[in-house]
């Protein structure tokens, strides 16, 4: 078969690396056809090393990121058909719009590997690809706000109920265990290249044993916990004639028997609470949106619906308030006791551009162009990770849906708390969307040794040890709760000491490796 696929791909290569860079999409949820991911990576790296030049290495990085990126982000065409004041047909242009620019990090590291081992050996530029590789996912994720969605370490992690390889990231961190997966999958695609079957069967039992080696049983915390999917989709949310009864939703599902006195941590998702909780707005402010027009109202009777012992976090609107009008506002989570006040909140720091905020909104706005969250005004950012002290209820750091995805950006190194609470709005993305965001919630767990606690509007919702094991979890589309003891902590990892500093030493020790070999089989 090898000696058929082979003169095909080299006669027609582009078409081919356009085509292995989407079937690479494919190991990640809610496929997890991850050999494929290795696969189609290997492939497109061998043909990449047999361009005729550097530009065309470069071209031919920049369609394997092309194809991959557009289909691991199909799911925010979805999100353009909840705006009503953009057509929905801009959502399909917008994902390979936004891949024209993601593109350029694998091509970068795909010419950069091409460069040093050119006339060398595969191995060399195996080498030299993973570690360019770890730098082009690290700058992806920082430069100009920064993407991180669908590191392709993705494609490693296990099932649910086992880590996969992505046990490794904490002696890796996500963008190093990116550039090692790729310098197994070239080394990997050379071996079949030079048909060098038992080494490929050897190391494919290795990475089979790796990805389904049972986790064991997990440890029990202390606290109770209760939390919430209220299966509210955006339509609802954005509906006001939905808003009480998206409140009874809530508070049906956040009851608890008289006889259950324990402390009690109760989680609500992101976006669920219409109400203006905070005291001081314009009174019109509350009266569009505000139960009983009185934030003191609208937080006894969520004192009421949690009961004694309960502490609930729960997703809320800040207004900034210039004069007697909104000029910004801020995503956050609001935490508020048994009787009804808030003792305290987080500021979400890492906001979606034209999800929260407009980008050159002076410019964009006239041409029609608004943000997908419909609104005038836009959101501001907090100030980064925080871990706030819930007392007998531990230490919480908390990271607002979509900034669980950035990798040692999640918690306060300083003041590392005892869990993570991740609410989110998933409702916007479709179906390989939500999926893909609690998968890299899991990611997060593994890394930083912390557990995450993520309740979503309609799902995935969950709850994931330290080890990065699912303890429970809602599906998608359901009403729901789970209860149950929050995980402990583990001990903090080494990416949690080091942080991303990890993943360049990674990087830089691959790039230097490849140099020695480079060098040693020069002479």
């Amino acid at each position: 078969m090898l000696n058929r696929v082979l003169p095909f791909a080299l006669a027609h290569p582009r078409v081919i690396i356009a085509l292995l860079g989407a079937l690479a999409a494919l190991g990640f949820p809610p496929f997890h056809l991850w050999p494929l991911s290795i696969v189609a990576l290997g492939g497109a790296a061998i043909l990449i090393r047999f361009a005729p030049t550097m530009r065309s290495a470069l071209f031919r990085g920049w369609l394997f990121g092309l194809t991959h990126f557009t289909v691991t982000n199909l799911w925010i065409a979805t999100a353009f058909t909840h705006q009503n004041e953009m057509p929905a047909a801009i959502g399909w242009a917008a994902v390979p719009l936004l891949s024209v620019y993601l593109a350029l990090y694998p091509a970068l590291a795909f010419m950069s590997a091409y460069r040093v081992a050119r006339g060398r050996s595969m191995l060399v530029y195996a080498l030299a690809l993973g570690g360019a590789w770890i730098i082009a996912e690290y700058l992806r994720a920082t430069l100009f706000t920064g993407y991180a969605w669908g590191p392709f370490s993705l494609a490693l992690l296990g099932p649910f109920d086992r880590p996969g390889l992505a046990a490794l990231l904490p002696f890796t961190g996500t963008y190093a265990l990116s550039g090692l997966a790729v310098v197994l999958a070239v080394v990997l695609s050379d071996f079949a290249l030079r048909r060098e079957w038992v080494r490929v069967g050897l190391a494919s039992i290795l990475l089979v044993a790796g990805m389904y080696w049972p986790a064991g049983k997990g440890e029990e915390g202390t606290v109770d916990y209760t939390l919430v999917q209220p299966s509210l989709d955006q339509e609802t949310l954005n509906d006001p004639r939905q808003y009480e009864p998206g409140f009874l939703t809530l508070a049906a599902l956040s009851a608890r028997p008289d006889t259950q006195t324990d402390p009690r941590l109760v989680l609500w998702p992101e976006g669920v609470l219409p109400d203006y909780l905070r005291e001081g707005y314009p009174e019109r402010y509350y009266a569009a949106t505000t139960a009983g027009r009185d934030p003191r109202y609208a937080r006894r009777r969520i004192a009421r619906v949690i009961g004694d012992n309960s502490l609930l976090l729960t997703g809320t609107i800040d207004l900034e308030i210039e004069g007697d009008r909104a000029v910004a506002a801020y995503n956050v989570v609001t935490v508020i006791d048994d009787q009804g006040e808030i003792v305290d909140g987080y500021r979400k720091a890492h906001l979606v551009p034209y999800g929260e905020y407009l980008p050159l909104r002076s410019w964009l706005e006239p041409l029609g162009l608004s943000r997908l969250v419909a609104g005038s005004i836009d959101f501001l950012p907090g100030p980064g990770p925080q871990t706030i002290d819930l007392g007998r209820y531990g230490r919480a750091g908390v990271q607002i849906c979509y900034e669980i995805i950035f990798s040692g950006q999640v918690v306060d190194r300083a003041d590392r708390p005892d869990y993570i609470v991740n609410p989110s709005i998933d409702g916007w993305f479709g179906p390989t969307g939500p999926p893909q965001h609690f998968a890299q919630a899991r990611m997060r767990a593994i890394e930083e040794g912390l557990p995450v606690l993520r309740s979503t509007t309609t799902g995935i919702s969950g709850v994931v040890d330290a080890r990065g094991v699912v303890r429970q979890h809602i599906g998608m589309g359901k009403q729901a709760r789970v209860e149950g003891k929050i995980p402990p902590a583990g001990s903090p990892t080494l990416f949690a000491i080091i942080g991303n500093w990890l993943a360049l030493v990674w990087a830089f020790a691959l790039l230097a490796a490849s140099l020695v070999v480079k060098r040693r089989r020069a002479v």
